[in-house]
């Protein structure tokens, strides 16, 4: 399988880190994105007419090739993208492998053909069944934060549920990109089928929808996301958007302070805090206000942060110098509205990389960006609160709704809570974790997103649904309502309204023998 290199000019890739150049890959163009959906929608019906188990057959070669590659994948990971391998491993590498072994054990399950039962007597000879039918030819955008675990679910998604997909990694991170499409092609699938895309991201949305896409799955910013689909509706092209987070954690005052902080510190500050559903913003109840923050700035403060060259590093560096600059303001508009630092991780060394150091910051309030906007940094702001309701009410106080967390060891409290606040995940003694967990749907509330990927959900969301309904007394001569019509029948009907509703069995019964008597009118 051939990738598309007809066109004119380069990218280069950079070690965020260091800065080193790393490699310079062909870019491509808008001819090129429609040729490749061309020659997807050739061999797209060939493969959906595969039955699930033979497609999951190919994946199965893909995660043979990521496990048996899980070191350079890892390593290329941490180069091209800055985090560090231990966590392009645990948060990236295992994830794909996982998601691959359960998509493949479910596919059949969640997209075989299912029949329902009638909702009626009334109409009980109407036998209906649901098919789920591939779009076609499936887009997928992808962002550089998690470069390979979050495309390569909805690409094995795309797949299995029997679509071609069109490919178009983020340009910061193309070494990545360039490691998934060799696992992708080792499974030897049929030419077309899958088809890598480089170009810039403020060209490929409108590249892949005017190409005639069929679905475009993106992940990234709201604002693009926005734009995206002011374009789509020109066309009714279907969308799944996964945006932005600006993410709660709620600490009760029972809460296991000292799980709730590590839980924080890892699920807000690793990937150097650029995660769509890290710990953004933290809400502590004041009788453990004070005691939640030392042993955050003792945890904090222990952090190692620089490049990755022997594990011995906690986080590593911000993937690209626009990122990087976003997050200090964010943090110098923190400051100067009264924000204080309480903790700050040190970066050693004379690093040229883009590092920020990981910071904890309090007196904060709904007034700052830090608290309001997506920072996507390893900035940690805590904010006391008096009752439960108080901060249900902050945490439900933002645009966006992607994920949250309760921490507390009443679990039915917790429970309680979770309930209540405006987001698409809510974990319980955890956060951040649930995108590793194939079974579970990922996608927001409010401006994080539209739609869901991962789960049942995730492949329904690579199909459309089909009814096809059979009718079993197609021996009749016409349907019970249709024509003539008579005063006769518009009562039969008012008594199939009473067999459905009425009050007594009498009236039931009155309105199934007037029903009874119009049946002779089907086999006229």
């Amino acid at each position: 399988m051939k990738n598309l290199l007809a066109s004119k000019g380069t990218v280069g890739s950079f070690n965020p880190a260091t800065g080193e150049k790393l490699a310079e890959f062909l870019q491509n163009k808008d001819e090129d994105v429609k040729e490749a959906i061309s020659r997807a929608r050739e061999v797209q019906p060939r493969w959906a007419s595969l039955g699930i188990k033979e497609r999951a057959s190919y994946i199965i070669r893909i995660r043979d090739f990521i496990s048996e590659h899980a070191d350079d994948i890892s390593d290329t990971i941490s180069r091209d993208n800055g985090k560090t391998r231990i966590d392009a491993l645990v948060t990236e590498v295992l994830p794909a492998v996982l998601a691959a072994n359960y998509y493949c054990s479910k596919a059949y399950k969640f997209l075989k053909e299912r029949h329902i039962l009638p909702s009626t007597m009334l109409l009980a000879n109407k036998v209906s069944r649901i098919r789920r039918v591939p779009y076609g030819v499936v887009g997928i955008i992808s962002p550089w934060n998690y470069p390979f675990s979050i495309p390569f679910s909805e690409v094995i998604m795309a797949l299995l549920a029997g679509n071609a997909v069109i490919l178009k990694v983020s340009t910061e991170t193309q070494q990545v990109g360039h490691k998934l499409r060799e696992a992708i092609e080792a499974a030897k699938l049929p030419a077309g089928l899958f088809n890598y895309i480089n170009m810039p991201g403020r060209l490929a949305g409108d590249a892949f929808l005017n190409a005639g896409v069929d679905k475009l799955f993106f992940t990234g910013s709201t604002r693009v996301g926005k734009e995206l689909m002011k374009k789509a509706a020109d066309t009714l092209t279907p969308f799944c958007l996964e945006l932005g987070g600006n993410d709660p954690m709620i600490v009760c005052e029972d809460a296991n302070l000292e799980r709730a902080v590590a839980g924080a510190v890892w699920a807000g500050l690793q990937n150097a805090g650029q995660s769509c559903g890290a710990v953004e913003r933290i809400y502590v109840h004041e009788a453990v206000f004070e005691k939640f923050l030392q042993i955050l700035r003792e945890k904090v403060e222990g952090l190692r942060i620089g490049p990755d060259t022997d594990f011995e590093v906690d986080i590593g560096a911000i993937t690209t110098a626009r990122q990087l600059k976003i997050i200090k303001e964010h943090v110098d508009d923190a400051l100067s509205k009264g924000a204080r630092i309480y903790a700050q991780a040190e970066i050693p060394g004379n690093y040229s990389g883009n590092f920020f150091p990981a910071i904890v910051l309090v007196n904060v309030d709904h007034t700052m960006k830090i608290m309001m906007e997506e920072t996507f940094g390893p900035v940690l702001p805590v904010m006391p609160f008096r009752d439960i309701s108080e901060a249900i009410s902050r945490a439900n106080a933002s645009t966006m709704g992607l994920t949250a967390s309760i921490w507390s060891k009443n679990r039915k409290r917790a429970r309680e809570i979770a309930i209540k606040i405006q987001a698409g995940i809510i974990t319980i003694n955890d956060h951040l974790m649930s995108h590793g967990m194939p079974e579970t749907p990922w996608g927001g509330f409010k401006e994080s997103g539209i739609g869901r990927t991962h789960g049942k959900i995730g492949l329904e969301e690579m199909t459309q649904a089909q009814v096809i309904i059979d009718d079993l007394l197609s021996f009749a001569n016409k349907g019970l309502w249709w024509h003539p019509y008579s005063k006769k029948l518009y009562k039969a009907f008012k008594g199939a309204i009473e067999i459905v509703a009425g009050k007594s069995w009498k009236s039931r019964a009155k309105g199934l023998m007037v029903m009874l008597r119009i049946f002779p009118r089907m086999f006229c």
